[in-house]
């Protein structure tokens, strides 16, 4: 394992309900992040082919041209277009926590592939729980989805998608898994609207996303890549957002390299800014926020409190034993 690691997050818009176009970023990203020597990059949530932020905006009705493009845009795990990315992350020799819309038969989820600097899927884990309105386009992850840490040579990599970072028991149980360099994939978010114009929840903003993948740092004493996506003036009709006092544009980006103390290692994009965030990361660092916190060692009182997980998949279809 390398003493010092060059850690990468994205803040990129993506290349919206286009599938080959999204792929043909992905990699383009992915060589530009192997020139400045990345070596663990993650990208935002649903980054192929973006968030629809829409749903949140528009009624169900008046989205279903939009979701019958995202459907067809979406990315089976399983694809020549999957093929592609594994190909450059190979040839990069970085490991990849990917973010996409995954399509699997008729249905979607919203997965995060954990590619190895050999070009292989090493693990896959879907959204335990969409939030809200989402539960309209995405399936829900199963029990392989709770594991959200896999060992690398760059240290142990995990990642969570969105409000996943907002579920204490599934933060706990992936610092039980002994994540060191966590991706939180995000889609993009916004600057809190005037509220003359609506009514807004503070918590659905790019600095709430913000603060609470910096509290992931500090409670896990893990480096938090945050990776987000932006939206541009241009692609404001495409995506069904005209006139909405939500998504302005240029932003929804709030990307940022977080240290195990919660220490940002890095400056900031502006919100509607394209990039890639870098920092380079001694995993050693650990052990200073750990000794004063480990909330799944000296810190914890097992007797008092612990954490019931059930690890088995539900099936869909069971064949009955002879």
């Amino acid at each position: 394992m390398t003493a010092t690691t060059r850690v990468g997050a994205v803040q990129a818009e993506p290349v919206w309900l286009d599938l080959d176009g999204s792929v043909d970023k992905t990699i383009s990203l992915i060589e530009k992040a192997a020139e400045s020597g990345v070596q663990v990059l993650g990208f935002p949530e649903v980054w192929i082919p973006g968030y629809p932020w829409s749903m949140w905006t528009q009624p169900v009705i008046n989205n279903t041209h939009i979701i019958h493009d995202y459907m067809a845009n979406s990315m089976p795990k399983d694809s020549p277009q999957m093929e592609r990315i594994l190909a450059a992350v190979k040839k990069a020799g970085m490991f990849v926590v990917l973010g996409y819309s995954e399509r699997d038969g008729a249905s979607l989820y919203m997965a995060q592939s954990f590619i190895s600097s050999e070009g292989e899927i090493v693990h896959h884990r879907r959204k335990i729980k969409p939030t809200h309105i989402e539960r309209t386009i995405w399936g829900e992850g199963q029990a392989e989805s709770l594991k959200c840490v896999v060992p690398s040579q760059f240290g142990k990599i995990g990642g969570l998608n969105c409000w996943e970072h907002l579920q204490p028991l599934l933060r706990y149980y992936e610092y039980s898994q002994g994540v060191q360099i966590h991706v939180a994939s995000w889609p993009a978010e916004f600057e809190m609207p005037d509220p003359a114009k609506i009514k807004w929840l503070y918590h659905e903003t790019g600095e709430a996303s913000y603060r609470a993948s910096q509290f992931m740092a500090i409670e896990g004493q893990c480096f938090v890549l945050v990776a987000s996506q932006i939206l541009t003036e241009s692609n404001v009709e495409k995506n069904n957002l005209s006139g909405n006092p939500v998504t302005k544009t240029p932003g929804g980006g709030f990307s940022m390299i977080f240290g195990p103390d919660g220490k940002p290692l890095c400056e900031p994009l502006g919100a509607g800014e394209e990039g890639i965030l870098t920092a380079d990361v001694n995993l050693r660092d650990i052990d200073y926020p750990k000794a004063f916190i480990d909330v799944v060692g000296h810190y914890a009182r097992p007797d008092l409190l612990s954490l019931l997980v059930n690890p088995t998949k539900d099936e869909h279809v069971t064949t009955m034993a002879k």
